[in-house]
């Protein structure tokens, strides 16, 4: 499936393959770091600690801003409890949203076709739908804990090539898995990329982490960051930071130019 993205590349630049996640518990602070960030990032991420404390109306706020916003919460359930939570996600105006690929085919599937279904029936605007491959604070002893024998690696590629097979316009996957991913599932395929620190040492609860530089380097679409932009006392200039370091990751025009035409 060909990716097209409205704020993409051509559109806007290296900003707009920047996600701030708004991983607060406050309605005010999180649409200060919006008013803040607009002009300077691309969408909004809105995971399970702001959406539980402020629901849907979040995600209005945000829109009514001008922002746009990826719905992280991570549907994970029987196939059509999702079909329907996604219906929903759809509904609420969503850029994209994710469930979880160990959720199964059937539940990717069905998934992808409740929201074509709502899109047709409703004149609504497509989200994007990608799949939650291993959590970036999860290695190998993790895995073997709940019963994965393969390794991290393995087990985010077979994950990948299953939610490809499903129609998932791509994966949530640690910067150490784009290479692989993106070898075995190809361009057309988005990679959304958490774990991404400014500089090592900073993984904190990442246990599969890199810098925005190595991962776009490496061949992320798109990169999830939170802390170091929510906790700067510049969080516009901390973003400009990190768009500079992912321009970097792209290296020499040419090489930016032949980047940009895949997306």
């Amino acid at each position: 499936m060909s990716l097209r993205w409205p704020f993409g590349m051509r559109r806007g630049g290296m900003r707009n393959r920047l996600i701030v996640a708004l991983d607060v518990g406050s309605v005010d602070e999180a649409l200060d770091l919006v008013d803040r960030l607009t002009a300077e990032v691309g969408m909004f991420k809105v995971g399970k600690q702001l959406f539980v404390h402020a629901g849907p109306q979040i995600v209005r706020s945000i829109r009514e801003r001008g922002g746009e916003v990826f719905l992280d919460l991570k549907f994970h359930d029987i196939p059509r409890t999702v079909a329907k939570a996604a219906g929903e996600a759809t509904r609420m105006g969503v850029r994209m949203f994710d469930v979880h690929a160990s959720g199964s085919l059937e539940m990717m599937q069905r998934t992808i076709a409740e929201v074509n279904k709502v899109c047709r029936a409703e004149g609504l605007r497509r989200p994007k739908v990608l799949a939650v491959t291993v959590l970036t604070s999860l290695d190998r002893d993790d895995l073997k804990l709940v019963g994965v024998a393969a390794g991290v690696q393995s087990q985010v590629v077979r994950l990948a090539r299953l939610a490809k097979e499903a129609g998932m316009d791509g994966v949530v996957a640690s910067p150490l898995e784009i290479v692989p991913i993106r070898k075995e599932c190809g361009h057309g395929f988005a990679i959304v990329t958490p774990g991404v620190r400014m500089r090592e040492g900073t993984w904190e609860d990442q246990k599969r982490a890199n810098t925005p530089e190595a991962a776009i380097r490496a061949g992320a679409d798109y990169l999830v960051i939170g802390q170091p932009i929510r906790e700067a006392s510049d969080p516009a200039q901390a973003a400009r930071d990190i768009v500079a370091a992912m321009e970097r990751g792209l290296g020499p025009p040419d090489r930016r130019r032949q980047q940009e035409s895949k997306l």
